[in-house]
């Protein structure tokens, strides 16, 4: 359970409490009870720009809701944090004590957007094992002995080994660059298909790699049947079963699935045990039907678009729905698996 210090005096305190309780209705009905001992809560997330000013600051609403949220699991890939890590520190001083993060440098350059990937973790029930590290992919060596220079992938991938019960991880997370607008982008397809094709080799070294290597994140992938989601595939990536049968995507909408989480077949100890989903936040907070109580925290925004004309109340309820809202929590909802952690019997 997050940290609720300081909650009663927050100025919105009444609206944040009414917004909590419905969130953690739908959080009860929707995601089990997590076991101590048996099972691994794996999720990752982008959380939009976290933090931007580019639609105001984030409120406090904001910062419970996405805590509640994050501290149903026990292990969670962040993508989109920002250069400024208050927001992150804020998020973690409402987790408590026991919480824990691990983030990369900014990435520099216009397309790196200033972002950074992180780990967060329940030490409750992960142990981080020390491995750490910003994944660059090896130069190739042609026949003559002369060198092929390789583009490194726009956002430098993360990897990090935790340990939870009998099962030791090695995740990799990733923020795949968006590229062209199409499905079928070939830069994405690219950043995709050397980064798959790079680890499917690594993780044959059993000197460099947990057997068990997961690959997670925000891949933008629009249909399961697209060439990006081939790529992933054709390096000998598989999306276990529970994630693979979701029948909506993780973006607002529910008709892309960018974030996937996906493992190599030797990983004998990533065993679904039970469920998977992604969770729709925006049933319980950021209603539409609750915009009327954010309208002074939107601002001058909400009623003149940047040119300084007058929004109309269909401009006004698509700036909320389609902007506002989404850069307060974000336009990808969490995705999330339980994995087997107790092998005692088969010991």
């Amino acid at each position: 359970m997050p940290n609720y210090f300081g909650l009663r005096s927050e100025p919105n305190s009444k609206r944040i409490i009414e917004g909590l309780q419905r969130l953690r209705d739908q959080l009860d009905t929707e995601i089990s009870e997590r076991s101590l001992d048996k099972t691994l809560r794996l999720a990752t997330w982008n959380i939009r720009e976290f933090d931007s000013p580019a639609y105001g600051p984030r409120t406090q609403d904001a910062f419970y809701f996405i805590a509640e949220i994050v501290s149903r699991f026990d292990l969670v890939a962040v993508q989109e944090v920002r250069r400024n890590l208050a927001a992150l520190r804020t998020l973690m001083k409402h987790l408590g004590w026991q919480w824990r993060y691990l983030v990369t440098d900014t990435t520099e350059g216009e397309p790196g957007n200033n972002e950074r990937l992180a780990f967060l973790y329940d030490t409750r029930k992960v142990r981080f094992t020390g491995l750490a590290g910003e994944l660059v992919l090896p130069d190739l060596k042609k026949p003559d002995g002369s060198i092929i220079k390789v583009d490194q992938l726009v956002r430098t991938p993360f990897t990090a080994g935790f340990q939870a019960s009998w099962v030791n991880l090695q995740l990799a997370t990733v923020h795949i660059l968006y590229g062209d607008q199409g499905a079928q982008s070939p830069a994405r397809v690219a950043e995709i298909s050397a980064l798959a094709k790079f680890l499917a080799d690594r993780a044959e070294d059993p000197e460099s790699a947990s057997p068990n290597l997961v690959l997670l994140g925000d891949f933008n992938i629009f249909d399961r049947t697209d060439a990006t989601m081939t790529a992933l595939t054709d390096a000998g990536w598989s999306v276990p079963a529970p994630i693979r049968e979701l029948p909506q995507g993780s973006n607002v909408s529910r008709d892309k699935f960018y974030d996937q989480i996906a493992v190599l077949p030797k990983a004998h100890r990533f065993q679904p045990a039970g469920p998977a989903g992604v969770f729709d936040f925006y049933k319980s907070v950021f209603r539409l039907d609750d915009r009327p109580a954010y309208v002074k925290d939107m601002g001058a925004a909400y009623t003149k678009t940047s040119k300084g004309e007058p929004r109309t109340e269909t401009g006004k309820a698509s700036y909320y729905k389609t902007y506002w809202r989404t850069f307060q929590m974000s336009d990808h909802l969490p995705m999330w698996i339980d994995v087997k952690i107790d092998y005692a019997k088969e010991y």
